[in-house]
């Protein structure tokens, strides 16, 4: 099979799997309600599915090393279907938590879909060019599935989630007929070792003195997000007056942007003009400024400072990774690529609650902080990089081996 028809039908399959998230985004708070469920129980559903992909992104990519992408694309697809169907068919409150525990315990559509892309990357530029496709596909999919869900909402509360389920069992199908494997399973992967306990894979990557800054650095860049965008909406209604449907044509064109610049942008300018490392370095101080920007309570500077941020955590998403595959094995990508995902899960789970704490102080201090946690990841990576050009000598192993 060509590389342009994988390339094709991975997306796909990415595709069909955010459309499904972004459908159940706008109608969730409401189909909680109707079980009396408290602001509380809403955010615990998606700490619930947080903390359960924290766990399982590692082991599911770490799974498709051993065996291949395409059973954990399976494996990871079948778990959502059922997850949504049971949600769906809710008649408790418990039932809700078992239908999202369901799905976040083999929650590893996107690490595996960018370990299926790095498979077939014929160089590094290549490799992050397809990497940054899963950040257009989401900006798209972000973009179309709000709408079908309130669509679907207004018409019943809980259909949307039978029609997500219905959608991600076309997804299982399809991607069982057509979805090719591009990982090469050799003997010596099946005989090597593996454990279930999802602690494993997180204590390796902890004790991995390479990566460990990478991680590190991801993680800051996590918590940057994650506390931002939960009192995103809120500092816009609260500093500008901005309601539901301006809010909505905000995110639609921040999705815009990101698709248009993962698609075109990504490969024609940034990674022609920049090297990876740069360019990561740059991102950040784009990113942390953009924070800086809307934390002044002016439209231009609010402008300014969405197309910092839309821009910064575009090219950030695809970067990062990317130098963490450039530094490991290909026997460990899906592994590494799992963990990166846990990693933006654990902050999903940390930050927004200090963000809702800093929001009551003061309405902008949630973006000081993420402009905070930015520029600590940048000298995080600005002094390992320091490090790694002013400490080694000729005699060093890794020079010798240049």
């Amino acid at each position: 099979m060509s590389e342009r028809k994988i390339k094709f039908l991975v997306l796909l399959t990415v595709f069909i799997d955010i459309i499904g998230l972004g459908i159940v985004i706008p109608v969730l708070p409401f189909y909680v309600e109707k079980f009396s469920g408290s602001p509380l129980t809403i955010t615990s559903l998606f700490a619930v599915f947080a903390i359960c992909s924290f766990l399982s992104s590692p082991l599911i990519g770490g799974l498709s090393d051993k065996y291949g992408r395409r059973p954990a694309f399976l494996v990871s697809i079948a778990s959502t279907a059922i997850g949504w169907f049971i949600f769906a068919s809710a008649h408790f409150v418990w039932v809700l938590y078992l239908g999202r525990i369901i799905d976040g315990l083999a929650a590893g559509n996107l690490p595996v879909a960018q370990s299926s892309l790095v498979d077939i990357a014929k160089n590094d530029r290549d490799r992050t060019a397809n990497l940054g496709l899963i950040g257009a596909v989401f900006g798209i999919g972000f973009i179309i599935g709000p709408f079908i869900g309130g669509a679907l909402g207004h018409i019943s509360h809980n259909l949307p989630f039978w029609f997500v389920g219905f959608l991600a069992t076309l997804n299982f199908i399809g991607a069982y007929f057509f979805l090719p494997e591009t990982r090469k399973i050799t003997s010596s992967n099946i005989k090597k070792q593996f454990s279930f306990n999802p602690f494993t894979p997180i204590t390796r990557s902890i004790k991995d003195k390479t990566l460990r800054p990478n991680y590190l650095a991801l993680f800051l860049f996590g918590l940057a997000i994650a506390g931002t965008q939960s009192v995103f909406s809120l500092y816009l209604n609260r500093v500008f007056g901005y309601r539901e449907f301006v809010t909505g044509l905000i995110f639609a064109t921040m999705g815009v942007i990101i698709a248009i610049n993962q698609i075109f942008v990504m490969r024609k300018f940034w990674l022609k003009k920049f090297k990876e490392p740069t360019l990561e370095l740059f991102m950040l101080l784009v990113f942390c400024t953009g924070y800086i920007m809307l934390s002044i309570p002016f439209n231009f500077f609010l402008i300014i400072g969405l197309l910092m941020i839309t821009f910064g955590q575009s090219v950030l998403r695809v970067v990062m990774n990317g130098q963490l595959i450039s530094k490991s094995s290909p026997d460990r990508r899906g592994e590494i690529l799992g963990i990166s995902a846990s990693i933006i899960s654990l902050a999903a789970g940390i930050s927004p609650f200090v963000a809702g704490a800093l929001f009551n102080w003061k309405v902008y201090a949630p973006f000081l902080m993420g402009s905070f946690f930015l520029l600590c990841a940048f000298f995080v990576l600005f002094k390992v990089r320091q490090g790694l050009e002013f400490n080694l000598s000729p005699k060093d192993p890794i020079i010798s081996e240049v």
